[in-house]
């Protein structure tokens, strides 16, 4: 075995040999982990070879840093509320470009690298397409060799860990940090302190200018932890900042020696609260109020942060917006325009028309969502009550901003109610999406038909006010997590065919469209699908308890469960077939296996009705002998990341099932399809642009459209003439809310049916059964022809290139941010 001392040869301007990764890993399960090869368990090993792949990235981020300073670049600051990271290791040897080299080193040392990847734990620090798509753009930023930096909060605990009891959802915490995470770098030089709560006192300065100034707030630190981000076939290594909230003091030691041990530790309790969960619960006001103080604390660090470098390598403030870009990841981060207006004009005692000007040409935003209900709003009480100041800015802007505003519609004041950024009522609510939208230099959409209906509906006056401000930038995915990472033996099989510049360049891809001609390629890439589908149905077995058939066709619909999702439309089909197998002995259809990955926020009680009767549904089904195994149900626990890269490569048929008109874009249709599985899908979101590209054959696409949709809703939707009219819709639902599949639990799934009728059926899940039927037997046709099966699905592997985040990123930096890449050299 080779000598665990300092590997000699190390340097980071050599590639490294197989010979010096073996030293490297043995040095660090010796000196970091202190456990000899003899005594060290899979969890060491698996924490030595992290740190051998991040001594060379850390290499590289200094380097890094260094030629971004040198080259005095305009940075892009990225601000999320969740950074969906998952696992890091094996994503990092790729980028790092030792993949192979740590592979071999570990083979030689007699370690199975699979059992180490399967160790390390996700880092969870989202809820779902927000988080992993902030995840997929730092990966493509540094790829580019944009100078960028994320910057979000380091929660304690993740979203939480689902687990199911009876079918029911348990949430449990997702405590990501108990075995330590070994990529992140602490860095307590640069800790910010911020303020909040506290009142605003009425102060003029000598010169009799009003200058208010904001006292008795409360301090909280925010000390910054960094995870170095490394692109893929270049040198650059950006990093995410992450804020972990801590008190000001640690300890009131008077209170502590007079006895009051709990009181002593009170403040620090509080404030380490603020980075303690992602998303709490917000039903209640407690809730409100800490997710709002989150949000400030984050930014506020955030923007110190970024002050703070700025005036290191920067002369003045107006510099500021030709150096600095910041993006705002939805809504979550808005209270920044405020943040920064304040430390301008209060801090910095700039007038505000010249702090106004910094502020609209510094910040983008770009916009998640098409669902009003959706678009943050804080109350004005709750937010006067934590950010006092912050309050009297806003209303300030929304004062000049209500001017221009008369200025265009004089006289209209629907127009201005509509457009203010404070919503009237008997409580008075501030309207983030707005702020940001004024405030912002460019407004983004994430689809062609998102960013369509965002100017045509949502966002309709502010388009005609702004005119240009609007635009769109589809989303995208980084290849290589969600094809060269995540799905090795294809990565390889495609690389045998085009060369390894695919994985830079996706649009590469589409020279594998010839081979999809090629019966022996066609054969290749369905053995490994199926390989994939084995490995697969042992998860489900170990997992769920449930035995599947990889011949089956394994039909996938995973993400956040919402109504506007529809799940409860892939139930309703489900016991549609389930109706057919038992009541029509010569009913034929290919095996299939429905496969489920979700989580419902823990106060969204029919989100988590949906998961119990799908739960119940399934047991029911999977223990019916009669259907003879031509029928599985199985819902995945705890979906994440990790698990998403082992369901995608695994997928045949990829469920894209949202309301048109209500998803923004969706990246589970882009990686399912990268993966050669394909879509059936409304005409909503990036579905429309993923069609476009694999062509209609290739595409299942049914439901009502976007204007039918409004049509229909205009005229008056009645989902109980589809409950009279037609007998099949009438059983399932009859059948749905009954106990049948709750024996023993009375009325449990009654909610389900309650609101496709007596609810209105907002999200149209009747007036698109019918067609939705109809595609899927469509699918179970074309699924039958297995050589018109396979060409399909290496089309929408070839065809799917412009979905790389690579692009997005482009386009991002092209229209929005201007940075000039650099190139860094070791």
């Amino acid at each position: 075995m080779a000598n665990s001392t300092i590997p000699v040869k190390l340097n980071p301007t050599v590639d490294i040999t197989v010979e010096e990764m073996k030293e490297l890993i043995l040095y660090h399960l010796r000196y970091t982990q202190a456990q000899a090869t003899t005594m060290a368990t899979h969890r060491d090993w698996r924490k030595a070879v992290s740190k051998a792949v991040q001594d060379l990235l850390i290499n590289r981020l200094i380097a890094t840093q260094q030629a971004h300073r040198n080259a005095e670049a305009k940075r892009v600051y990225y601000l999320s509320l969740e950074f969906l990271m998952g696992r890091l290791l094996t994503n990092n040897m790729y980028n790092a470009g030792v993949e192979d080299k740590v592979n071999t080193a570990l083979a030689e040392l007699e370690i199975d690298f699979e059992v180490l990847r399967e160790d390390e734990t996700d880092m969870g620090l989202g809820n779902g397409g927000l988080g992993r798509l902030a995840a997929c753009f730092l990966d493509s930023m540094a790829t580019l060799d944009l100078p960028a930096i994320g910057y979000g909060i380091r929660y304690e605990f993740g979203l939480f860990r689902q687990e199911f009891v009876n079918g029911y959802q348990i949430e449990h915490p997702d405590d990501w940090l108990r075995q330590g995470n070994v990529w992140e770098l602490i860095r307590p030089e640069y800790a910010q302190t911020i303020q909040v709560y506290g009142e605003v006192q009425s102060v003029f300065d000598d010169m009799g200018r009003y200058r208010p100034k904001w006292i008795n707030a409360r301090e909280v630190v925010g000390v910054p932890y960094d995870v170095p981000i490394a692109g893929y076939g270049t040198n650059t290594v950006n990093f995410l900042r992450l804020w972990e909230s801590r008190a000001s003091e640690d300890l009131d030691f008077n209170v502590f020696n007079q006895g009051g041990y709990v009181e002593a530790v009170q403040e620090k309790n509080m404030s380490e609260t603020i980075s303690k969960v992602l998303y709490p619960n917000d039903k209640t006001e407690n809730g409100k109020e800490l997710r709002l103080v989150q949000q400030y604390f984050f930014v506020a660090c955030s923007l110190r942060d970024i002050l703070r470098r700025h005036k290191r390598e920067n002369d003045g403030r107006d510099a500021f917006p030709e150096k600095v870009a910041i993006q705002l990841n939805d809504t979550h981060p808005a209270v920044a325009i405020l943040e920064l207006m304040r430390i301008l004009h209060d801090e910095e005692e700039m007038e505000w028309d010249a702090a106004w000007s910094i502020i609209t040409r510094s910040f983008a935003y770009t916009n998640h969502t098409l669902l009003p209900e959706a678009l943050e709003t804080w109350s004005v009480p709750l937010f006067g009550k934590v950010l006092p100041r912050h309050l009297q800015i806003l209303f300030e802007i929304n004062k000049r901003h209500l001017r221009n505003v008369e200025a265009k519609w004089p006289g209209d004041h629907q127009k201005m109610r509509d457009l203010s950024l404070v919503q009237e009522g008997h409580v008075q609510h501030l309207r983030m999406a707005h702020l940001s939208v004024v405030s912002s230099f460019s407004v983004n959409g994430v689809a062609a038909l998102h960013t369509k209906l965002l100017k045509r509906n949502l966002f309709a006056d502010f388009n005609e006010l702004f005119p240009g401000k609007f635009n769109n930038k589809t989303n995208g995915i980084t290849p290589r997590r969600w094809l060269l990472a995540c799905n090795p033996e294809l990565s390889a099989l495609i690389t045998s065919k085009i060369g390894e510049g695919w994985a830079r360049d996706l649009d590469a891809l589409k020279e594998l469209d010839a081979h999809a001609e090629d019966p022996e390629f066609r054969e290749q890439f369905m053995a490994i699908k199926h390989r994939n589908k084995e490995k697969l149905a042992a998860i489900i077995e170990k997992d769920c308890g449930v035995k599947v058939d990889p011949h089956a066709i394994f039909d996938v619909q995973i993400k956040r469960l919402h109504e506007y999702k529809r799940q409860h439309l892939n139930l309703l089909h489900i016991l549609y077939l389930y109706r057919r197998l038992l009541q029509e002995p010569d009913f034929e259809m290919h095996p299939r296996v429905f496969i489920f990955g979700a989580k419902a926020a823990p106060g969204y009680e029919l989100a988590k009705t949906i998961i119990k009767a799908i739960n119940a549904v399934g047991r029911t089904i999977n223990n019916d002998k009669r259907v003879n195994d031509k029928l599985k149900v199985v819902f995945l626990p705890n979906y994440r990341v990790s698990l998403a890269a082992r369901i995608i490569p695994a997928s045949d048929v990829s469920e894209q099932i949202s309301t048109a008109g209500k998803e923004a874009s969706g990246t589970g249709n882009m990686k399912l399809a990268l993966n050669g599985s394909l879509t059936i899908g409304t005409l909503d979101g990036a579905n429309v642009e993923i069609r476009d590209v694999v062509g209609e054959e290739n595409i299942f696409i049914f439901g009502k459209t976007v204007d039918e949709v409004e049509a229909l809703q205009a005229e008056g939707y009645n989902p109980g003439e589809i409950y009279e009219n037609n007998e099949m819709v009438r059983q399932i639902l009859e059948w749905i809310g009954s106990d049948f599949f709750t024996p023993g639990e009375h009325n449990v799934l009654l909610p389900i049916k309650q609101s496709l009728l007596d609810h209105g059926d907002p999200f149209l899940v009747l007036a698109d059964f019918e067609s939705y039927v109809e595609a899927q037997h469509k699918i179970d046709a074309a699924y039958r022809d297995k050589e018109r099966w396979a060409k399909m699905a290496i089309y929408n592997t070839a065809r799917v290139g412009m979905f790389s985040s690579d692009r997005t990123i482009r386009q991002y930096n092209e229209d929005i941010w201007k940075l000039t890449p650099v190139q860094v050299k070791l």
